[in-house]
């Protein structure tokens, strides 16, 4: 997939917006988010450091968003018909699993959104903390910790950073 994006940049927007510039905004996009960002830096060629910036504060920029308006647009969704079925069931669960969670919901978030695995990141967390009223003070914490794991993570995979180290 990321081979793809790369392609498709290069073959249309690459004469137009500066690689930099489609990172951060491939870093804002649910599923890909940083780790996909990560990728395509590297592959567009872009130093590491500066790629690890700009997918950061790329993958940031939608969190407060959603842990602060997810339930009004959900309540909107509702009200209208709109996937109430399924917002339904997503307060249900969240809900039933909430009991007890606050607990240890803080390494959980941390390592929710850092270990880079299929289904999991910085939206999905959000959405999570966000239905479980998890305190957005320490949500934000623990995404933001969690967005750098996954930065650090993903570096080692795609700039060969550990070859470096040993």
């Amino acid at each position: 997939m990321t081979d793809a994006l790369v392609n498709w940049y290069n073959n249309s927007l690459g004469q137009f917006l500066p690689k930099e510039v489609f990172v951060f905004f491939v870093s804002m996009i649910p599923l890909v988010e940083l780790r996909g960002g990560v990728i395509i830096a590297k592959l567009l060629g872009i130093k590491l450091f500066k790629a690890n910036l700009i997918c950061i504060i790329g993958n940031i920029i939608p969190i407060p968003f959603i842990l602060l308006f997810i339930k009004q647009i959900f309540a909107f969704m509702k009200k209208h018909g709109i996937l109430k079925g399924f917002v339904e069931w997503c307060e249900r669960r969240a809900e039933k699993k909430s009991a007890g969670a606050e607990k240890g919901f803080f390494v959980f978030l941390l390592l929710f959104v850092g270990i880079p695995i299929p289904g999991t990141g910085a939206w999905m967390g959000s959405l999570i903390s966000a239905l479980y009223d998890f305190d957005i003070k320490k949500a934000s914490l623990a995404i933001f910790l969690g967005i750098i794991l996954a930065a650090v993570i993903m570096s080692i995979f795609s700039y060969g950073v550990l070859g470096l180290i040993f």
